[in-house]
């Protein structure tokens, strides 16, 4: 991303590995609650942080800027940048309820999450990502944790048609090192994990990272530890007006790359599909009405 479009939130991504402890402290509170978080004095930003003034001073300059008012002055131009899209201009999405909503707030959110995360992802990596996943030469294993278990077996449920070759293992299993001895040399882990990132991940991805898997990783905007294993990082923004986080832009992500690893081998994914087809029709699995 070309430096004079990114947004501060954008380079904060960019800079999350070259933190110190504090320093990266500070910055996932600024995510937190992005942009309102970088508007106060900077001794209230410290505090809210839990760190010191001159670790604030410190990462503002590593992050390009001469100080804090310089900062914040960036900050205001954004938000008056953001002011000006159709995105930003607080319309009524359930046209029955008022604004200050909940559906409208958390819709709101959901979009700001989605346009945020669209304008960080590498097309090419994306791209990549989908081919290494396509490649049925290799076997394909999915992984998801308490939470993520449902959209890796989302995803799974979806892979099972479009290619062979593939296992769904939930990490908070105790069976989940069985599946590592299968593990080869080359063979593609698709791992979801979201804050609060579960240790019996981490540990999975470092025994199939040591065993020469490959890694795709499906993570929120702070990435899991996983990050610093995978050949591939695919980051979301998942927050919203709830005491849960929002699944729709990694579901968002998950259906893309299903509609592209399908096209990429589409004349063997029609044959699996049909005759998947045919065996529903056997087992009269679904009504039909004609």
């Amino acid at each position: 991303m070309n430096e004079a479009t990114q947004t501060i939130s954008d380079r904060i991504q960019d800079k999350l590995d070259d933190l110190t402890r504090a320093e990266r402290q500070l910055a996932l509170s600024i995510l937190e609650n992005y942009p309102a978080s970088g508007l106060g004095p900077l001794t209230a930003l410290a505090k809210d942080a839990n760190v010191s003034v001159p670790t604030v001073a410190r990462m503002v300059q590593k992050l390009g800027y001469k100080g804090y008012p310089d900062f914040q002055s960036e900050l205001r131009e954004e938000l008056r940048a953001k002011a000006k899209s159709p995105i930003a201009k607080h319309d009524t999405w359930a046209g029955a309820a008022p604004s200050e909503h909940l559906l409208n707030r958390f819709t709101t959110a959901v979009i700001d999450n989605i346009r945020l995360t669209m304008g960080q992802i590498d097309p090419v990596k994306f791209d990549e990502a989908c081919g290494l996943i396509a490649d049925q030469s290799h076997h394909l294993f999915i992984i998801g944790g308490r939470v993520t278990h449902t959209l890796a077996e989302y995803f799974y449920l979806h892979m099972q048609v479009i290619r062979p070759n593939l296992t769904h293992v939930q990490s908070t299993s105790n069976t989940w090192p069985h599946y590592l001895l299968n593990a080869k040399k080359g063979d593609v882990f698709v791992i979801f994990d979201v804050r609060r990132y579960e240790n019996n991940t981490l540990k999975l991805a470092e025994m199939a990272h040591a065993r020469g898997a490959r890694i795709i990783l499906f993570t929120d905007q702070w990435r899991s530890p996983v990050h610093h294993l995978a050949e591939i990082s695919l980051s979301c923004r998942i927050i919203v007006p709830s005491a849960w986080d929002s699944a729709t832009t990694t579901m968002l992500l998950i259906e893309t790359m299903i509609s592209s690893v399908q096209n990429l081998n589409w004349s063997e994914t029609k044959e699996r599909m049909e005759t998947l087809e045919d065996m529903f029709d056997q087992t009269k699995l679904f009504r039909k009405f004609t």
